[in-house]
């Protein structure tokens, strides 16, 4: 009788599980081929019986079953790899990420009465922990994140880092991969989506994946599993969303797949977004964002000078971009049918330099009406603040966001004015929601901005930046010109999307 592998009892075990969510929660485990033949790879053996790989980098798009794939291989590991005193880590780049894993490990093991000590099996499951033990080969698995102030002291039987392009540093990868030394057959899995930052741990381990899928003989213990889009590929071909997703039109949906590659056909930015989680390519950080194209079919029915007269009197919410102190300084109204009106004031000794530093005709939009002139050479706060007032009454501004970074004396004082205010930080998690919201409503044509030529300028500059999780920000840094009024529309948004659950915010003092 043929010797039963590590891969076939690997196989073999996992499929005893059952599955936690979605469509197939609490049925087995089924593993497809694509499954089946990443562990038969992952488990290959050599002469002695021991494993040949000792660290593996599997790298699939979204939604493909990393997780469920991930949890199932840390119950093997922790169970029936045939190691004393093991020591079976999932880690991730915080504590959310990292309980992710462990919840689903946690439900499997509940799934099967034979596992749950709470129902006479083996494994003692400590939540608040985010430990699972195995008494009887005195092995335990647990979940930890980059976070925690200490990984010394480990000694690690098998790693599982999940996605780690999103790991801050290359601390906790050195740590855990150097504390393997003593155990007969170490392995370090990383399963993960591709990033952007090229100074990464995954960058690392992904050119060498790369090199070694060309000449396995340069590293025989290293196993690459990559599946991704071709550098070039026309990440709208169906058949290369295939190459890439192996479950996709399985339990990958393929409709939502299409319903998202249609949305982001609009919206620049987001295509970064989907060729890197969607099809595992690499890409820039920060990228061009609004199509102009686009942009302009959100002029409306009536131009800029006619929806400033019309909106006044309805209620609306703000942002304030203020300026540095002979930048432009950027007001924007934002109205419950999506209605934009903007408002921007430069220093009037500055407005012919900055013009010929932008290449844009300052001069001329003053006299045009859309853009104030301030006294002197520098920001007029008082002046500003004086407009922001009078604003604020025409069209009964309930509450405004600004960015406190060189505007808290302004804040202050609009505050003692009356005016509702609130600070918004500049970073991903204040801005991304209202930055793809802003983005939904170009590519749906539901903004309206009346054609605005200063707020075209900067839709036309604008430039976001991505952490590897997919949240938005703007990035001035990386805009070659100004996008102070997106910014504020965008702050204006944020301040929208907070009220979004609540009962109407209350009138302010400026309401007659």
């Amino acid at each position: 009788m043929k010797r039963k592998t590590q891969a076939d009892n690997a196989i073999w075990r996992i499929n005893q599980l059952s599955h936690t969510k979605g469509p197939f929660a609490g049925q087995s485990f089924n593993l497809r081929p694509w499954q089946v033949q990443i562990i038969r790879k992952l488990f290959t053996e050599r002469k002695d019986g021991r494993r040949q790989y000792r660290t593996c980098l599997l790298m699939l798009p979204r939604k493909n079953g990393k997780t469920e794939l991930a949890a199932a291989l840390a119950i093997y590991f922790l169970l029936f790899d045939g190691e004393i005193g093991g020591e079976v880590y999932s880690a991730a780049a915080d504590k959310d990420q990292a309980g992710l894993v462990f919840g689903v490990a946690a439900q499997m093991i509940r799934n099967e009465p034979e596992l749950d000590a709470e129902q006479g099996g083996c494994c003692e499951i400590v939540d608040s922990q985010k430990r699972i033990v195995h008494r009887k080969s005195g092995s335990f698995y647990r979940a930890i994140s980059a976070e925690a102030y200490s990984k010394h002291g480990f000694n690690a039987s098998v790693v599982i880092y999940d996605e780690l392009h999103a790991a801050p540093n290359r601390e906790l990868w050195d740590v855990l991969s150097t504390s393997q030394g003593a155990r007969a057959q170490p392995l370090m899995f990383a399963i993960s989506t591709a990033g952007f930052d090229r100074h990464s741990i995954l960058w690392e381990l992904y050119q060498h994946a790369k090199r070694v899928e060309e000449n396995p003989a340069l590293d025989p213990t290293f196993l690459p599993i990559i599946y991704e889009a071709p550098e070039g590929a026309d990440w709208k071909d169906e058949a290369v969303w295939h190459a890439a997703n192996p479950a996709l039109g399985d339990f990958r949906s393929l409709e939502e797949m299409r319903s998202y590659c249609a949305r982001v056909q609009e919206i620049p930015e987001q295509q970064n977004t989907f060729r890197r989680l969607y099809l595992n390519q690499w890409t820039e950080q920060s990228t061009k964002w609004l199509d102009l194209t686009t942009w302009d079919a959100c002029a409306g029915t009536v131009d800029w000078r006619t929806l400033r007269e019309v909106k006044k009197g309805q209620p609306c919410l703000g942002g304030l971009d203020l300026s540095t102190r002979t930048d432009l300084t950027a007001l924007v109204l934002f109205f419950a049918d999506n209605s934009v009106v903007p408002f921007f004031w430069v220093p009037e000794d500055e407005a012919r330099k900055r013009g010929l530093a932008d290449r844009v005709p300052y001069p001329q939009w003053i006299r045009d009406g859309l853009i104030t002139a301030t006294p002197g050479n520098v920001v007029d706060q008082g002046f500003v603040r004086e407009d922001i007032n009078r604003i604020a009454r025409e069209y009964r501004l309930r509450e405004m966001g600004f960015d406190d970074w060189n505007a808290t004396k302004l804040s202050l004082e609009l505050q003692d004015d009356g005016l509702q205010v609130v600070k918004i930080a500049q970073g991903f998690r204040s801005l991304s929601e209202a930055t793809k919201e802003l983005g939904a409503l170009v590519a749906g044509r539901t903004l309206k901005h009346g054609g605005h030529p200063i707020l075209r300028w900067m839709a036309s500059n604008m430039v976001v930046r991505q952490d590897p999780n997919g949240n938005l920000a703007p990035d001035k840094e990386k805009a070659r010109e100004r996008i102070d009024g997106i910014v504020a529309l965008i702050m204006a948004i944020t301040v929208s999307l907070s009220h979004r659950d609540e009962p109407e915010i209350e009138p302010s003092v400026y309401v007659f």
